[in-house]
């Protein structure tokens, strides 16, 4: 991977931006970026579940971890750690046991509690090469984790990566859903298509009685959706098992028959890949 100095962070001064060393070798039909605005809203995990189950409706899925400061896939997929690999193309995203292909700045860390004091010119320039400096092959849906925020991880994705659309992640708290719409219309300004919003976190089922309390209080995530006019995909449980499964690295032992539906959703809308109007009004100058 190419290295940047503090006079190189990320500034195109107006010019397109340069291609990565494998970009024109990967085959990525379609990109998609979840985004929540706020953090704590199982924003990261969502977007491991989904990429569960577009694998498991037979896509060649990869995660691309945005979340540069605050990493969190590998530790959900990967229970013994993971490498990058190498190939005659250049450096390769570890597998998941199902096969999903994982790009994070913890790949790179000698331990994963290490923190990444990074200003943002370099927070950008470390996407830009996860995206155009890593052999990802070929892919049907790259699922790209945000961080929290409408500032230069989400900007970098908008404007330097061919995007097929965004998913917003909420919760029923008002400020969520407050903070959910910052993001959205981010989104709409950057002309970046958003493709529904989820509500996580909504209630919790009691497992002797099936009975459902909303602990963050009345659902939100209809009138979110409707304020904002994009579909509203599922409302989300909270169930305390995934948690454990995370910790110990085996989330894809975990059975979310909610996100089945979505994954075939998003396989019959979701574009495919284009190029932001900011790149196509850069490459046209």
């Amino acid at each position: 991977m190419k290295s940047t100095t503090d006079e190189q962070k990320g500034q195109s001064g107006g010019r397109m931006p340069e291609k990565g060393a494998v970009e024109d070798l990967n085959e990525i039909h379609r990109v998609i970026a979840v985004m929540s605005g706020k953090g704590g809203v199982g924003k990261s995990l969502f977007s491991g579940l989904l990429a569960m189950a577009l694998r498991a409706e037979g896509y060649r899925v990869g995660i691309l971890d945005a979340d540069i400061t605050g990493p969190s896939i590998p530790k959900m997929f990967f229970p013994n750690g993971a490498q990058l690999g190498m190939s005659p193309m250049g450096p390769m995203p570890p597998q998941t046991k199902s096969g999903i292909k994982v790009m994070s700045i913890n790949l790179l860390l000698e331990k994963d509690d290490l923190p990444v004091i990074w200003r943002g010119p370099l927070v950008s320039q470390a996407i830009k090469q996860f995206w155009g400096d890593i052999f990802w092959g070929t892919l049907d849906f790259l699922v790209v984790d945000l961080p929290p925020g409408t500032s230069d991880a989400s900007l970098t994705v908008m404007q330097s990566l061919p995007m097929s659309g965004i998913l917003l992640v909420t919760s029923p708290q008002g400020l969520a859903g407050m903070v959910v719409r910052k993001a959205a219309h981010m989104a709409q300004q950057m002309q970046t298509p958003i493709l529904g919003l989820v509500e996580n976190m909504s209630y919790f089922e009691c497992p002797d009685t099936g009975k459902r309390y909303d602990l963050f209080g009345p659902s939100h995530g209809e009138e979110t959706a409707q304020q904002l006019g994009v579909p509203f995909l599922e409302r989300l449980p909270i169930d305390p098992a995934i948690a454990t499964l995370c910790d110990a690295g085996r989330l894809e032992e975990y059975v979310a028959p909610a996100f089945a539906p979505i994954a075939h959703d998003l396989a019959q809308r979701a574009p495919e890949a284009q190029a932001s109007s900011f790149m196509q009004m850069h490459a046209s100058q």
